[in-house]
């Protein structure tokens, strides 16, 4: 005998709702149709077990904008208790008006395995062409949220290019008084912020300001949200600390990204103090202090050039079955491609930081050849600055550009409403100029230092007299600083056996301060 297969029982929900309350009173109003329809609809699917439930989820004047709405909370409660297996509505726009509420509650449905169907619009989540117009519906919400981040972000931008606070948890040495959003200094505060960086400065190191401000019990910003919740407070670390130190919030400015602004609140520390401490730091490295670790004592990391394959070679050793230690650069062509496609491969490390430290005290050893290292260093520095200059005016030609295409955009857009192709090219056009401007600050930031690091070829030649002395008195560590300072780059070409070395002009203005700092002591 043939067993009768059992059809699952299908529990489904009739949800209604009226924007206006108007009609409401009759003895047929249009929830009533509305739920005939879907019971109709209901009916007609008994055969694959669809059962329609008695409950009654109506909502009469109220609004689809928003999802605050009685019947629909105690819908989305039956259905996190597993009551409902199907909701059913007239019309999509019934349930929500809402792209985005629309989406987060299909995302609920979908999680509960909740179908959903709109009788009119012959939309049905439980066949397969119903799920692909969920889909391009959801799309439609993705791209919605897209947009209203976008806003928030340029917003948040435009704020913090105006010097405004923005929100979130000011920092330690700031308040923002109730009902404002602007940051006031805390002067109990301010002076702790002050006493941090003077400590740095005399601890030159993360780990011995770290050890004090423990020692003093000073914790970080505490602060107390809006909804009483305790935040901060915690105890200092290095990654704290070093936030600390290179906030530039207390200069007076705001940080957007890579971007730094004029801020409305007044500044907590000297710039003077800022500057010695930021100074201070780049010399450290992010340890902020002790020594910074090389782990092959490697002088011309980051230097060191192989000619042929226009590529870094890179510090690496072997050891010995003896444990004696033999230090390289090899050409990372050579690592990643293979020896055999690099006529260079690799160089004995002392040998050629020997080489490089000789040349140096050669130049210093021969006026005439100090003065032409310093005249290509200068022909150079003038080349960099002319690229950088006509980089500048093309990037204020097309900044111009798109700030009249803005203008535009912005006066059609009150006319054309929430058109996605509006909108699209006004965040378009806000990124390229805000990257526009990112980059035109960049430039003549490096302008502003290449010119000022010109150095009088008469007094590069004397300074570069006392390098041997100068060399001699320093660290390893101090050494590897000097000549990355000194020198802008190194090219090694072991096929034919030559060295070039191009020096940074600015790098003669740190000896002469070494220089003048062992003088003073």
């Amino acid at each position: 005998m043939k067993k009768t297969e059992t059809k699952k029982t299908i529990h489904c929900a009739i949800y209604t709702r009226k924007s206006t309350d108007e009609g409401l009173d009759q003895e047929f109003n249009s929830l009533d149709a509305q739920r005939a329809s879907a019971e109709n609809f209901i009916a007609s699917q008994a055969s694959e077990g669809w059962v329609a439930l008695p409950a009654q989820y109506d909502d009469g004047g109220f609004t689809g904008g928003n999802m605050d709405r009685p019947a629909l909370k105690q819908l989305m409660a039956d259905i996190d208790k597993g009551k409902i297996d199907c909701v059913v509505v007239y019309k999509v726009d019934r349930l929500s008006r809402s792209l985005l509420d629309f989406s987060r509650m299909m995302d609920e449905f979908e999680q509960k395995k909740v179908s959903f169907v709109s009788v009119t619009q012959q939309f049905n989540t439980t066949c397969s062409m119903g799920r692909l117009t969920l889909n391009i519906l959801l799309s439609f919400a993705q791209f919605e949220r897209e947009i209203i981040s976008e806003r928030t972000r340029d917003k948040i931008a435009a704020a913090r290019r105006r010097g405004k606070w923005s929100g979130g948890m000011p920092v330690l040495g700031y308040t923002v008084p109730e009902g404002t959003t602007k940051l006031v200094v805390d002067p109990l505060e301010a002076e702790r912020v002050r006493a941090i960086f003077d400590l740095y400065l005399e601890r030159k190191s993360l780990l011995g300001v770290v050890a004090e401000l423990d020692r003093r019990c000073w914790v970080a910003k505490q602060w107390t949200t809006r909804k009483g919740t305790q935040r901060g407070g915690r105890p200092f670390c290095k990654t704290s600390l070093h936030r600390l130190l290179t906030n530039v919030t207390y200069l007076g400015k705001l940080r957007y990204k890579d971007e730094i602004h004029e801020g409305e609140h007044d500044a907590i520390v000297d710039e003077d103090v800022w500057k010695k401490v930021q100074a201070l730091m780049n010399r450290n490295g992010r340890s902020g202090g002790g020594e910074v670790k090389n782990k092959f004592g490697a002088l011309l990391r980051g230097l060191l050039r192989c000619k042929p394959c226009d590529c870094t070679m890179i510090p690496s050793h072997s050891t010995k079955p003896s444990g004696k230690r033999y230090r390289y650069y090899v050409c990372a062509m050579a690592q990643k491609r293979g020896w055999a496609n690099c006529p260079t491969k690799s160089v004995p490390a002392g040998e050629i930081e020997r080489f490089v430290v000789d040349q140096i005290r050669c130049i210093g050893r021969d006026s005439d050849l100090a003065r032409k290292v310093m005249e290509q260093a200068e022909v150079e520095s003038r080349t960099q600055i002319a690229a950088l200059a006509n980089e500048e005016h093309l990037l204020l030609k097309n900044l111009g550009l798109w700030q009249t295409q803005l203008g535009e955009v912005l006066r059609k857009l009150p006319a054309m409403g929430e058109d996605s192709v509006m909108l699209g090219i006004l965040a378009d056009l806000q990124d390229r100029i805000r990257e526009g401007e990112k980059r035109l600050t960049a430039i003549r930031i490096e302008s502003d230092q290449l010119a000022r690091s010109k150095v009088d070829p008469d007094s590069a030649t004397e300074t570069l007299a006392h390098f041997d002395d100068l060399w001699e008195s320093l660290v390893p560590r101090e050494q590897a600083e000097l000549i990355q300072m000194l020198i802008q780059s190194i090219e090694y070409d072991g096929e034919a056996g030559k060295i070039s070395i191009a020096f940074h002009p600015s790098g003669i203005g740190v000896i002469e301060q070494r220089l003048l700092a062992g003088a003073a002591e």
